[in-house]
């Protein structure tokens, strides 16, 4: 039925509601709290149905609604009937194996605003019950990339991604692309916010420029510098990811098909054919044995090839903080540190290794000799200039910016060490949730400077780490997270005597 679309001045963000006279309920067979169909020139998607008393000849949808349509003046509203996809998603969990056109289907219907989040988190329960196949994640990726945008460029396209899991991660991006940049190398990288992590490394960018481009801006933005970092979220590369991940987050849960299908399909929506993976490894990190992170690696280079995507994966050490700085202003600090040619060791090592892998792969450097060309890259100071450019490429009002120029919370308190002795462990776990209690990624000035790592030797009353904030009932909250989760163990060196006294 062909009906006018009146709008009602409110936004009720991904929720899709139709409110519908009680005439065409009936005329329709539509009850309140059953899905409706709607179409807008060819294309579809479901809305929850509120019925109206009286009647009229129009339905109405909250203005948030109407603007995902396209301000249409008319749509087409029927009875949402069941589609294939739901039937090939109860296949799925039966255990069968899907056909590269199921999965497109499936993924469709995501796109097209056809499932429900039940249905869809039946898809990613599967997922996470019997898995998928080589094939099977080929074709899921292929089918998140084609129901997007996809851009293309005229030159080869590299670009790096960390699996994540460890706090301060962030950071080594912003230190590693103006290197490889500076080298000659196109890195047009997209990144992720933080979902449960202290900070995304498009938050962390954030703080020097804006990350959210249009497409059109970023072709632009291509033309002017030979990299640079910004939000994907903007582009609609693989819309069905985005989708995808609200209902994982939801369900708490990472399906392994869905995480490389997550990846690969937002880097080769973004036109890249050659692919460094980083997966940290270590306690308290996503993967935690180098077994796991060896089969992981596998698993992308098996997929990448079926994609004709080149890639290579870096295992690296995760078991604890990377540098020193956790929260999106803290690890801003700490990449520029680093790229003025001082910052903690660990942010240059790992920086340095991944930059030099794409060296290798691109052919500046040779077999081997990566990393040591990207220390001369970064010693050389070609690093930081290349910086400045790219943020002033993508908006930053000042691309000078020294590391204390920029803002962190306006609120401390330091957590001293109880005893003398040894720290033993820095746990990546309570870091990170006393860095998002304290308000991070969302306040950029919230965090955790650690003054220590494993291994480091303090004297009862030496700082451990500062948590930072702009909210003091935050830091007050974080604050008690500290005694209760131990980020920070310090042990003695004399365990035991034997044979004891008598």
């Amino acid at each position: 039925m062909r009906v006018k679309v009146n709008v009602v001045p409110e936004n009720m963000g991904d929720l899709r509601v139709v409110y519908v006279p009680r005439n065409i309920a009936e005329k329709l067979d539509l009850a309140p709290g059953w899905r409706a169909e709607i179409s807008v020139n060819g294309r579809r998607t479901t809305a929850l149905v509120a019925v109206k008393d009286g009647e009229g000849d129009y339905v109405e949808v909250p203005e948030s609604f109407h603007n995902y349509l396209g301000k249409p003046p008319e749509v087409d509203l029927r009875p949402y009937i069941s589609p294939t996809s739901v039937q090939l998603i109860k296949k799925k969990l039966k255990g069968t194996k899907l056909t590269r056109e199921e999965i497109f289907e499936i993924v469709k219907d995501i796109v097209d605003g056809i499932l429900t989040d039940v249905e869809i988190a039946a898809f990613v329960s599967a997922q996470m019950s019997v898995g998928m196949d080589t094939d099977e994640m080929v074709s899921l990726t292929r089918a998140m990339v084609e129901t997007g945008t996809v851009l293309k460029f005229d030159e080869p396209v590299y670009d790096i991604h960390s699996i994540g899991g460890v706090p301060g991660n962030s950071k080594v991006s912003i230190v590693a692309v103006p290197i490889i940049a500076s080298a000659g190398v196109f890195i047009p990288k997209t990144s992720s916010r933080a979902i449960t992590s202290p900070a995304g490394t498009a938050d962390t960018m954030e703080v020097f420029a804006p990350v959210e481009f249009t497409v059109d801006e970023v072709k632009e933005l291509a033309k002017r510098v030979n990299g640079f970092i910004i939000w994907g979220g903007t582009l609609n590369l693989a819309p069905a990811d985005d989708i995808l991940i609200r209902v994982e987050y939801a369900l708490r849960v990472d399906p392994l098909s869905q995480m490389i299908a997550s990846i690969l399909s937002k880097k080769l929506s973004m036109g890249v054919q050659n692919l460094l993976i980083d997966i940290p490894t270590g306690r308290g990190a996503k993967v935690e044995t180098i077994e796991e992170a060896r089969s992981l690696a596998s698993v992308f280079t098996q997929v990448g090839q079926g994609l004709g995507l080149s890639i290579r994966c870096a295992i690296t050490y995760g078991g604890q903080p990377i540098g020193y700085a956790v929260g999106p202003a803290l690890e801003a600090r700490e990449a520029l540190e680093t790229l003025l040619g001082g910052g903690p060791m660990s942010v240059r090592e790992k920086a340095t290794a991944i930059a030099g892998l794409i060296l290798e792969m691109a052919g500046v450097a040779p077999r081997g000799a990566g990393k040591n060309t990207a220390k001369e890259i970064l010693a050389s100071g070609k690093a930081y200039e290349m910086f400045k450019k790219i943020i002033e490429a993508m908006g930053s009002k000042n691309p000078n910016i020294k590391p204390e120029e920029i803002p962190v919370g306006t609120h401390k308190v330091e957590v001293r060490a109880p005893m003398e002795g040894y720290v033993t462990g820095v746990y990546n776990r309570p870091i990170t949730t006393i860095a998002r209690v304290a308000g991070a990624p969302i306040d950029k000035g919230a965090g955790v400077k650690l003054y220590v790592k494993r291994g480091h030797k303090v004297k009862k009353g030496d700082i451990l780490m500062e948590i930072y904030s702009n909210s003091e009932t935050r830091l007050e909250e974080a604050l008690k997270l500290v005694n209760k989760l131990k980020p920070i163990t310090i042990e003695g060196m004399l365990l035991e005597t034997y044979p004891e006294y008598v």
